[in-house]
């Protein structure tokens, strides 16, 4: 049921984006498109020592795509690539297959567990960590990794 997408919680997070801006002089900016709906991520990082030392975002998206940019912003920094790149992933996993939801600093994308039911929903809801991680990669010179095949989630 769609109710069942939009707790309190979530809108609360929604309501309530952290490090919404641009930063002055970031290391990497990333935009991410989500194709189907037009949802709209753009992120900035400053790394210091391989972890995010300072993080900025534009997110024009639904209300479960600014509540993953809200879980993101909140605990992005000193997250490291391949920490970000577990959570992507665990969350993907956790939208597209029914997984366990990421563990540890981004836990709380756990109440987003019920958007796995609305495939349409799934690219938007993704975009914060696809753009984080490759800004990420970007800022820290590691080679190319894996992000969907349209560049969005």
């Amino acid at each position: 049921m769609i109710d069942d997408l939009y707790s309190a919680k979530l809108l609360k997070l929604a309501a309530n984006l952290p490090r919404v801006g641009r930063l002055d002089a970031p290391d990497a900016t990333v935009e991410k498109v989500a194709k189907l709906c037009g949802s709209r991520v753009l992120v900035d990082v400053k790394v210091e020592d391989g972890a995010v030392a300072d993080f900025a975002q534009e997110v024009k998206a639904c209300a479960l795509g600014q509540a993953a940019a809200a879980v993101l912003g909140a605990q992005v920094v000193g997250a490291t690539l391949p920490e970000l790149e577990m959570a992507r992933d665990q969350f993907r996993a956790m939208l597209k297959a029914g997984g366990s939801p990421p563990a540890g600093r981004f836990s709380d994308l756990e109440m987003l567990a019920p958007v796995k039911d609305y495939p349409a929903r799934h690219a938007s809801t993704l975009l914060a960590f696809e753009a984080v991680t490759e800004a990420v990669r970007q800022a820290t010179g590691a080679p190319g990794g894996r992000t969907s095949p349209a560049g969005a989630a």
